[in-house]
């Protein structure tokens, strides 16, 4: 079965949102785009629409999995609980339609495309353009974030699938096994 990835990059005002998938070992971005929210005036109604859209967008693209990035700091308290409430409007759209999430911290996300957790928001689109068949108009920021937020995502979901395989395939599988292996080894 073909990972599709749901990434998101909450926002109260813009709310980045982005489908990776993979096509014969190439990584695809088949939708990058943002919710502009900044038009409407209340905050709980933003949250209203969020939860909608993302509501939405969960049925039309039927992602095998989604991952949010997790807000972590910010100059004004005010506008970091409002980002945490458009966090939470999204991830309960996710969990209302009985889906998984992953959240990922933003240094999580920069270090896993750069090898860096301080890169810059360039940088991190840079190596995308690099490793992503992107669509051809020119992405905006808050789209290019989720979709780094899905390529951390795919990435750890392709080191977990490899992590479980080598772990099936190795015969030394922790200290039953070796001391079967090994009795001589035992000390009484």
């Amino acid at each position: 079965m073909t990972d599709i990835i749901l990434g998101i990059d909450p926002g109260s005002r813009v709310m980045g949102y982005a489908v990776l998938t993979e096509d014969n070992g190439k990584l695809i971005a088949l939708r990058c785009d943002v919710l502009r929210l900044a038009h409407i005036e209340q905050h709980s109604d933003r949250l209203n629409v969020i939860f909608d859209e993302v509501s939405k967008l969960l049925s039309s693209i039927n992602p095998t999995s989604c991952a949010i990035e997790t807000p972590i700091y910010g100059v004004d308290p005010q506008a970091m609980l409002k980002l945490g409430r458009a966090q939470a409007a999204a991830i309960l759209a996710i969990k209302q339609q009985k889906r998984s999430v992953e959240e990922y911290y933003p240094k999580e996300v920069k270090k896993s495309i750069t090898g860096n957790g301080n890169a810059s928001k360039e940088q991190v689109a840079y190596m995308l353009d690099k490793m992503v068949r992107l669509p051809d108009e020119k992405l905006p920021n808050d789209a290019t974030d989720a979709l780094a937020v899905a390529w951390c995502h795919y990435m750890n979901i392709k080191g977990a699938k490899t992590r479980k395989q080598t772990h099936q395939n190795n015969k030394k599988g922790g200290w039953e096994a070796f001391i079967a292996e090994n009795p001589n080894r035992l000390k009484s």
